[in-house]
């Protein structure tokens, strides 16, 4: 997958700009404060919906401007298709297109276009709640499972449904029903995610060997959101339902499920440094587009935010040399070229200052 256009307007200090990235690397370079992130972020709203510094209402929308609006178009490497997507979004509401069609679920958008995102944030990916966790799981599975999105649908909207219930205190027919449908929809829906956990070990195993070989090995442990060894979900439905209904709100399924990864010779993630956890956080999410790969034959596109800052100069290289291997596309913001540059490595420049990016010549690797 390569990102052959992108275009933007009204995000944060920018009033539109545009980029033609080169297939390989691409480097974002710029003065602090410059712009380079919302580059980034313009990218991964069109992937996630969001940006990965918040959600849009939170300031990504530029002052006096009414919306932030992206546009990218990308080939894949497998069809050999060109595909282009636009969203606008004001912070309360979003209209968006895909290949000219428009979109009614901005899941779809997400489903389309896969961008792996590292940036100074990703450590809550294994430090944080289990929210991001459970995006990590979604967002896998609507790139390599058709028929995982639909089911999540289903479950969204019944636990919607549930809830709405459990608030007015009405524990009649309805309620039963609805939980039928968590059910049957939350149980499917935990074995995908199961399933795809016991994919992405082997990848995780490998890339935590390269990142942290002193972890000694990793293991990524599923947690399910409920007793699931005790009982199944439709019991631990009906068994929670008087707290529930006290609640006003379903506290057990899969809207609760979590994962950890634990390090062999690591005793739990209080353990970790910062930059252990860094570390942990970027080999989950390579191990993820390693395996998206694998499954549709083309990578991601992988955006990495001031690599320099996350990342020491052994880590940088090994990790650009890992990527230019794999031949995926990669961006990559920083004041300067990543120390770790290797001279084979010959980036395509992009120099970001207010409001405007500059295409330049290729970057120089680090002495």
């Amino acid at each position: 997958m390569r990102v052959t256009r992108l275009e933007f307007s009204g995000l944060r200090c920018f009033d539109s700009a545009s980029l033609a990235p080169a297939p390989g690397l691409n480097l974002l370079l710029g003065a602090n404060g410059s712009g380079k992130t919302s580059v980034l972020e313009a990218l991964h709203l069109m992937a996630y919906g969001r940006s990965f510094r918040g959600r849009v209402r939170d300031g990504l929308v530029r002052a006096g401007a009414e919306s932030v609006a992206v546009f990218v178009e990308w080939r894949e490497s497998v069809s050999g298709r060109s595909r282009r997507a636009g969203l606008r979004h004001t912070g309360q509401s979003w209209e968006g297109r895909l290949d000219g069609t428009p979109l009614a679920q901005l899941g779809d958008l997400c489903a389309a276009l896969a961008v792996v995102t590292f940036e100074p944030g990703s450590h809550a990916l294994v430090m944080g709640s289990a929210e991001p966790r459970r995006r990590f799981l979604n967002w896998g599975l609507f790139h390599v499972e058709p028929a995982f999105l639909p089911l999540w649908r289903r479950y969204v909207r019944a636990l919607k449904q549930r809830n709405s219930l459990l608030k007015t205190r009405r524990g009649d027919g309805q309620l039963e029903a609805w939980e039928r449908e968590l059910d049957q929809a939350g149980t499917v829906l935990t074995r995908y995610r199961e399933r795809y956990l016991e994919q992405l070990q082997p990848y995780l195993a490998a890339t935590t060997q390269a990142l942290l070989p002193g972890a000694g090995g990793s293991q990524l442990r599923f947690l399910p959101g409920w007793r699931r060894e005790e009982l199944p979900l439709a019991d631990a439905l009906l068994l929670a339902r008087e707290r529930d209904l006290a609640a006003g709100f379903t506290s057990v399924g899969p809207h609760r499920a979590d994962w950890r990864i634990d390090h062999a010779t690591i005793p739990g993630r209080e353990a970790l440094s910062r930059g252990q956890a860094k570390l942990t956080a970027l080999a989950v999410l390579l191990a993820q587009a390693e395996h998206q790969a694998a499954v549709r034959g083309e990578w991601p596109v992988v955006a990495l935010d001031d690599l320099a800052s996350e990342l020491d100069r052994a880590h940088q290289a090994l990790v650009l040399q890992r990527l230019h291997g794999y031949g995926a596309q990669v961006l990559i913001t920083g004041t300067e070229p990543p120390a770790g540059l290797a001279r084979d490595l010959v980036p395509q420049v992009f120099h970001v200052e207010q409001g405007r990016i500059l295409a330049e010549g290729p970057a120089a690797a680090a002495p």
